[in-house]
This record gives C-alpha cells, structure tokens and sequence, in this order.
C-alpha cells in the first residue's frame, strides 16, 4: 500500500488570534537573539553543515513511525540540531525547515507558523542543548544517554506547549488535552530519541570532531558534505513508505472534537507533499521531498554564509 505524508503541524483555526500573535512574538525575539549570536560566533565549514543538518531533518520529518493506538509519530530534529550546530545555528536550522513546509507544502498554518517554529523548532533546540552541554567532557556512553534523555524531553516539551495554546485559545479543556497530548507524545519521544542517539552514533564514528568543545566542522573537506546530501535524498526515496496513521495532534484532534476547527491553506503550491502533475504517487512524494531537501539545503546554507560573512 502507498503512504503519502499528511500535513503535520498545527493549523491555521486551532488557535485564536492572541495567542498566534504572541508566539510570533516570542519566535521573532529569539531568532533574531539567534542570528545575533550566530553572528558571533559561526565559522566557515559550519555553514555547509548547517544545509546538510536543515535538508536531513526535512527527509526524516516526511516519514511517520506507527506508535501505539494507530497513531504515528516523526522526527523534530531540534535536538539534534543544536547538539551538533550548537544552539543558535540549530534554532536557524529548525526554522528554515518549519517555514519551508508551511510556506511551499502547506504543512502547517500561516498565522500559526509562529508557534510551530516555536514548538518544534526553537525549544526542542534549546532543551536539547542544554542538557547536552551539561555533559560535554563526559564519556561518549555518557553524551548519548543524555542527548537520547534530552531529545524525549524536547518532544514532551513542544507538546506540552501546544496543549497550553490550545487550551488558551479555549479549542480544547486544559486537563484533557494536557494529559492527551502528553501521553501520546510520550511513545513518539522514544522515537526521537531513538533516532536522535543512532545518528550521533554515526557521528561519533564518522566525524567525532564535530560533537567536541570548539567543534562544529574545524576540519573537513567536501566529500562529507556530498555524502549529507546524498543521504538526506535516500530518506526522501523512503518516504512513501511512512505511516499513513495520524500523528499525535490530529489524534488528539480528532478524539477531542477540535479536529474540524482547521482550516485550509489560502494557496497551494505542493500541498500534501505531491505534486498535482504526478498525483498521489510513490513518484510524487518522492520529487516533492527532493524540491523540499534542495529548497531548505539551499536556505539554511545562504543563510550560513550570510551570517558567516558579517561573524567575519
């Protein structure tokens, strides 16, 4: 049977005005604390990693793993984002990714798009981060442990986040929803940090440079860049291969009775991740992912270069 991604984030109708516009609020003070700082301190061979970290995340995102109760869960990536980035370029990061699937897949609301970078880009970055940073000198066991602890974490926080707007744009009862989100998000945190783990595994024994005190790429020359992207491209191969089962907001949407309250993009440019000349084919989603991954490779590396310019 075919699978096709469904959109993810939240959409446009489920929160009220207000709170819309106070997560953008928050969203734009921090990402312009992060390009601040990012200003300061990104060097040059951080910048094509930056487009590897935001095209792999966009790849993984496109495949829902089935959890428990027929409902699936992705990958946010935040976490990995800032363990390997740092904090700032990881936020950079999760929000070129977020704004890309809202602005060209119409996954997610324009109006909301704040609090979905916020949810799952900007605090699962700093989460993340944090609690890794923490263990920065210990032992590579030690480092994954706490950035798989770090990246569950990171989920049941965004989560947690999206239940208080959604309780306080009054869609849903603040009780119900806290326990509904948290307890769904629960089981997809394992995968993220499954996920999350395995890919500094991979790290630790590729390119253990990047993961240490001062890192972020000091070495290297082009042909791990060549190989990000290439593997960023196979994920995308595998996307029609994702769980077709709804992810753990529309689950939670639909069991409350909020699900309706969502409303449709104003436009559509390659809506559902397939393109309407090809269909609902294994092709479609596979072509889609691919403009997907060169869009945001090329966003998140120009914006690097920008940034590394004026850090300059």
């Amino acid at each position: 049977m075919y699978y096709s991604p469904a959109p993810l984030h939240i959409p446009d109708g489920f929160l009220n005005l207000v709170v819309s516009l106070v997560c953008w609020a928050i969203t734009v003070v921090m990402i312009g604390m992060a390009v601040s700082r990012t200003n300061k301190s990104l060097g040059e061979k951080q910048v094509p990693l930056m487009g590897i970290m935001a095209a792999f995340i966009f790849a993984a995102q496109m495949i829902n793993f089935p959890v428990a109760g027929g409902t699936s869960g992705h990958l946010l990536g935040g976490a990995l984002a800032a363990i390997v980035l740092g904090p700032w370029a990881g936020m950079l990061v999760m929000t070129a990714v977020i704004a890309v699937q809202g602005l060209l897949f119409q996954d997610g609301g324009l109006l909301v798009m704040g609090a979905n970078i916020l949810n799952m880009g900007l605090l699962t970055a700093a989460i993340g981060y944090g609690l890794y940073r923490s263990v920065m000198n210990k032992s590579q066991t030690t480092k994954l442990a706490v950035a798989g602890v770090a990246a569950w974490l990171s989920v049941m926080a965004g989560a947690l986040a999206t239940a208080l707007q959604l309780w306080l744009s009054g869609t849903s009862n603040l009780q119900t929803v806290v326990i509904a989100m948290l307890s769904v998000h629960a089981l997809i945190g394992l995968g993220e940090a499954l996920i999350t783990v395995a890919a500094l595994s991979f790290i630790f024994r590729t390119r253990p440079d990047l993961l240490g005190e001062g890192s972020a790429s000091a070495e290297g020359g082009r042909g791990w860049v060549i190989a990000g992207i290439v593997i960023a491209l196979v994920v995308v191969m595998l996307s029609p291969l994702a769980s077709a089962s709804p992810d753990g907001l529309e689950r939670v949407a639909t069991d409350m009775g909020f699900i309706d309250a969502g409303q449709s993009a104003p436009y559509e440019i390659i809506p559902d991740y397939t393109l309407p000349f090809l269909g609902e084919t294994p092709l479609s989603t596979i072509v889609a992912g691919a403009i997907g991954v060169l869009v945001v490779l090329g966003l998140a590396f120009f914006a690097g270069r920008s940034l590394q310019k004026k850090s300059s």
